[in-house]
């Protein structure tokens, strides 16, 4: 018998303010041969998370004006990014109608994340004889994560809930609560004491099933023939619920006190406080492989895979899809003649021929007809009623994502493997990609799931290693990467607003990468500094920007890809006696990314300003030496409120885009082994010390970054740029 245990403990206080982690695991197995023919395999692995961060919520977009919004944003890396560097961290300031001071907001606002990850699995393997092996395994996984949002009493946000100092608050106020039954009242607070409590929980159950079939042999040594064969059946439970309360008194026993015209506002606005949610997705797949080998020399390859799940359409054709795949490779190094082709030491080349499937999303559940209750809105909440709708039209042909993909690969090697290489060539077609699509509404569904478009993609991948220098003491290795990828969707039929297209995160459209960036035209700024664009209308406008656009989006800017069509990376390692100095770069080019949305209409005394506003447009005539809009005086911001559209559109225009291309440090690192002779006689049979710094700083990219991090996508929340990282390892072994 063997046996196997490892634990963990992890402690990390984080890289920001409340941002710690901690996380504990387990693993253990135990293998125990039961005879020459019969052996047993239990293995059980748990993992612990909790995780702590800052209360905030993600961005919105705004699709009428397009401003991007972030109510309550507490997140470290936006506030020092959006904040002006001439307020005091230790002075309350005014936001939301309540007191603001960051390292309180802090400490009184935070998300507490606990994730738990547990799974058991038994394997049974019978060997009936040389060669042939069965296979029969049982497993269960258990997963759960709660989130729990707790907003304190003091907090901020719990504060502007009740901000209503004079009349002017209270009619601006958008927290506050105005009865309908009286509408002769003042607002009031639906949060008059405590704070806010808000539950997340998610749980999964996967249960899985496996029976394998594995037979090797090699006949009168020149033919190799293994044969693999099995059935997966696999059940996967979902749960989420969510749950928002008022008045939580964390302070005072934890006791909720609430005001029961919350409940009643609830009705009215026709929400629940809280929802659950169960789904379940089971699948079976049936798949094998043969494999072919003749003396070492040619390998002939064949897989095939048959696959249902019941998430894809009713129809057999669409429930079930086969796939498959053959290659073969020539290992010529094997042949008799390639003595001859010195100096290379070995050389192979791959040919792969094949239609794989992307599993359903999880979301996909409308292989049927789904019908759920719902609350028919009502204006009073005494004529409130259940009533039932259809959720889901039933959508029998929906099937799999299908994938052809054709490879050629070749890997040599030269001077004994000194020198080594790989190089692949593939093309790729995708079909039947699943994605919404706009339809006329009979059955009630304007929008449904389809099967509705295509994509080819092509690319090359080169991999490069070397031994420079080798020699007793000193030895120079490199190591080069590179790919290059490009994607064009061939058939799709959508119909994307202007918000969806230009904001960033890359949109879908025919004719273009999978994920393309468009932006409004800028045509530049008129002699009060404010920006112009052309619209929709093919007109030049300052404010008539129509972001909800979905006909006539031919006038946006193509931009180019979101996604690099050339990654990599290189890297050098030097070893002498027991040092090792490690130097790692990454690269990517090819892609454009939308700069961060930092223009108003107007601003506060809170607002940072970038260094850009230092060239903005201040007096009639710098609208032909600058492009940078003007700040609004408060007065021109009243007269005209539509100006907000304007500098919105700024932020999402051909103005406010840079390449993606850069060149990172990632890693550099240096570690020690101390010699064995010198620890020996102290019972330690291993000592090794390593020192690392990753994402040390870019050697290169668009000076029109100013700084934005070219791999960062900010979406709010708690998202933050990857840190610089100093890492000191100790490895003892006794």
């Amino acid at each position: 018998s063997n046996y196997y245990l490892s634990m963990s403990v992890m402690s990390d206080p984080g890289w920001y303010i409340d941002s710690k982690v901690n996380r504990y695991t387990f693993n253990g197995n135990v293998t125990h041969d039961i005879n020459k023919y019969l052996s047993l395999t239990v293995l059980g692995s748990a993992s612990y998370r909790k995780q702590m961060a800052p209360g905030t919520v993600g961005q919105n977009v705004d699709v009428v004006s397009g401003q991007v919004k972030r109510d309550f944003d507490i997140n470290p890396y936006s506030f020092a990014l959006n904040s002006s560097r001439a307020l005091d961290p230790d002075t309350y300031y005014h936001t939301n109608y309540a007191p603001f001071n960051i390292k309180h907001e802090l400490e009184n606002n935070k998300i507490e994340l606990n994730v738990v990850d547990a799974k058991f699995q038994g394997e049974l393997k019978v060997k009936p004889f040389l060669g042939l092996d069965f296979g029969l395994l049982a497993a269960v996984k258990y997963s759960g994560s709660s989130q729990e949002h707790k907003i304190g009493e003091n907090s901020n946000q719990a504060l502007a809930y009740r901000a209503m100092d004079n009349q002017l608050i209270r009619d601006n106020n958008s927290l506050l609560y105005k009865d309908p039954d009286k509408p002769n009242d003042l607002a009031i607070s639906i949060l008059p004491n405590g704070g806010i409590y808000s539950r997340v929980e998610n749980r999964m159950v996967d249960f899985n099933y496996r029976a394998t079939l594995n037979y090797n042999k090699t006949f009168d040594d020149t033919h190799i023939i293994n044969f693999f064969a099995g059935m997966d059946v696999i059940e996967i439970q979902r749960n989420r619920t969510y749950f928002r309360g008022l008045g939580m008194q964390y302070e005072k026993g934890e006791i909720p006190f609430f005001e029961y015209k919350y409940f009643k506002k609830l009705q009215e606005d026709n929400e629940g406080y809280y929802t659950l949610r169960n789904t379940n997705s089971r699948s079976a797949a049936y798949y094998a492989n043969a494999t072919y080998s003749f003396n070492g020399r040619y390998v002939i390859n064949g897989t095939f895979r048959y696959e249902g799940s019941n998430q894809m359409g009713k129809s057999k054709t669409a429930r079930w899809m086969p796939t498959w795949n053959v290659s073969a490779a020539w290992n010529v190094h094997e042949e008799e003649f390639f003595d001859k082709l010195s100096p290379l030491s070995h050389l192979t080349s791959r040919l792969s021929y094949s239609l794989t499937g992307t599993p359903p999303d999880p979301s996909f559940t409308n292989s049927t007809v789904i019908i759920k209750g719902n609350k028919p809105y009502r204006p009073f909440p005494v004529d409130q009623e259940s009533g039932i709708v259809i959720a889901s039209l039933a959508n029998d042909g929906l099937t799999y994502e299908k994938k052809k993909e054709i490879n050629v690969g070749l890997d040599a090697g030269f001077f004994n493997d000194r020198l080594s290489f790989t190089f692949d060539v593939y093309t790729r077609n995708n079909y039947d990609e699943i994605g919404p699509v706009t339809t006329q509404g009979i059955g009630g569904e304007t929008i449904r799931y389809a099967n509705m478009a295509k994509m080819k993609s092509w690319g090359e991948e080169l991999s490069i290693s070397s031994t420079n220098i080798k020699t007793s003491d000193f030895a120079w290795q490199t190591s080069f990467i590179f790919s290059h990828a490009k994607t064009e969707i061939t058939d799709l039929f959508n119909q994307g607003s202007v918000i969806q297209m230009v904001n960033g995160s890359g949109f879908a459209k025919k004719g273009s990468p999978a994920r393309a960036l468009y932006s409004i035209p800028f045509l530049g700024l008129n002699d009060k500094g404010q920006p112009t664009f052309i619209n929709e209308k093919g007109e030049e406008t300052v404010t008539d920007i129509y972001f909800q656009e979905r006909e006539k989006t031919g006038f946006l800017e193509y931009e180019g890809p979101t996604d690099p069509t050339i990654n990599g990376s290189f890297g050098n390692t030097f070893s002498y006696k027991g040092f090792t100095l490690n130097v790692f770069m990454t690269y990517a080019f090819g892609n454009v990314v939308r700069l961060n949305p930092v223009f108003r209409a107007s601003y506060s005394d809170m607002t940072s300003m970038t260094n850009c506003f230092k060239n903005r447009w201040v007096n009639p005539g710098d609208e032909a030496k600058t492009n940078i809009p003007a700040i609004m005086s408060r007065r021109q911001v009243r007269e005209n409120s539509q100006l907000r559209y304007a500098y919105n559109a700024y932020n999402f225009s051909s103005v406010r885009t840079a390449k993606g291309d850069f060149i990172r440090m990632k890693e550099i690192s240096l570690a020690y082994q101390v010699p064995s002779k010198l620890i020996q006689n102290v019972g330690i049979s291993t000592l090794s010390f390593k020192l690392q710094a990753t994402n040390l700083f870019l050697i290169y990219a668009d000076k029109k970054l100013n700084g934005q991090d070219p791999e960062f996508y900010n979406a709010g929340g708690v998202a933050a740029p990857m840190p610089r990282q100093f890492t000191f390892t100790m490895k003892l072994g006794l």
